[in-house]
């Protein structure tokens, strides 16, 4: 079992390994990329560089210092974690069972601009499978997404629904591995109820009305998950019953706790300044309050 696992590798999740495996924590990082930090063209208002640098070059030089240190760095996309008293971290490299778990994946996702999803949110528009499938046991559901957070997702749902189709938008699937789940890749137009759910209206390039103009077809579902990319910090922690803030970042208290023990959340993921120097000190933070939390959790075993 791992002491502790860490989701994601920039400012703040490198911060936290370094501290744990200076805590002798041997901690294992888990890495989907660079994420937000890649539109940084220029950094040049954090301390110590003497001159600016991208964001690029500092998270690829964050990710040398924590090597360096001995820290394991593994390339993979995490689905989901499970688990209350242990975790397990369900990702496309296999599963790994960990003691306390540090999200550091960068902020929560904007909502596609597909018509009807804001509208419809809480009405049969949902963002969390584990949360809500018992919700549509025997009914027909969507989950939108084309990549493995969209399969982990509708393979939460297939026992209980009575039938699951994911609907790409226009996106090639990037599924590694196969599946018996219907795919959908045409573009979406909206997503349609009146005061639930009740289908997408899709584009459809083969029905030409005699204006010119596309007829769209109709698919009938009740609840429509979305699990677009790859699953955020904030979808993580919403999966496994952790608070959210009213603005969907992981509640957490100066400890960079979370509500449930054992988890916790540091840099963009919790809200507030969204800078480099803040999401430093919260994986910080985080890294000194994992390894406290281990270490009591063992002495209490």
């Amino acid at each position: 079992m791992e002491k502790i696992v860490i989701v994601g590798a920039g400012p703040a999740g490198i911060s936290a390994a370094l501290y744990a495996a200076r805590g002798n924590m041997n901690p294992l990082v888990i890495d989907y990329g660079i994420g937000a930090l890649e539109k940084a063209e220029k950094i040049e208002n954090y301390y110590g560089l003497e001159s600016p640098l991208s964001g690029r070059e500092l998270y690829e030089r964050g990710l040398k210092q924590a090597r360096n240190l001995g820290v394991r760095i593994l390339h993979a996309q995490v689905l989901g974690v499970g688990g209350f008293d242990t975790f397990e971290v369900q990702t496309t490299e296999g599963n790994f069972e960990a003691e306390s778990v540090i999200l550091a994946t960068g902020g929560k996702r904007s909502t596609p601009p597909i018509p009807g999803i804001r509208e419809l949110e809480g009405r049969g528009v949902s963002y969390c499978a584990v949360c809500d499938a018992f919700f549509y046991k025997g009914k027909e559901v969507a989950v939108l997404g084309h990549s493995d957070f969209a399969l982990h997702e509708a393979e939460e749902l297939v026992n209980l629904a009575s039938g699951v189709t994911i609907y790409t938008d226009g996106m090639e699937p990037e599924f590694s591995r196969e599946h018996p789940i219907a795919v959908n890749t045409m573009k979406i137009q909206a997503i349609e109820g009146e005061s639930h759910v009740e289908g997408i209206r899709l584009q459809s390039d083969m029905m030409i009305q005699e204006d010119g103009q596309e007829q769209a077809s109709f698919m009938p579902a009740d609840g429509v998950f979305v699990a677009l990319g790859t699953a955020g910090s904030s979808e993580i922690a919403r999966q496994m019953g952790a608070e959210l803030n009213e603005k969907g970042h992981i509640k957490v208290n100066e400890k960079m706790e979370s509500t449930i023990p054992g988890l916790f959340a540091a840099g963009d993921c919790t809200g507030g300044l969204l800078q480099v120097a803040k999401a430093v000190y919260e994986g910080c933070q985080a890294g000194i309050s994992a390894i406290q939390y281990v270490r009591k959790r063992n002495q209490a075993s």
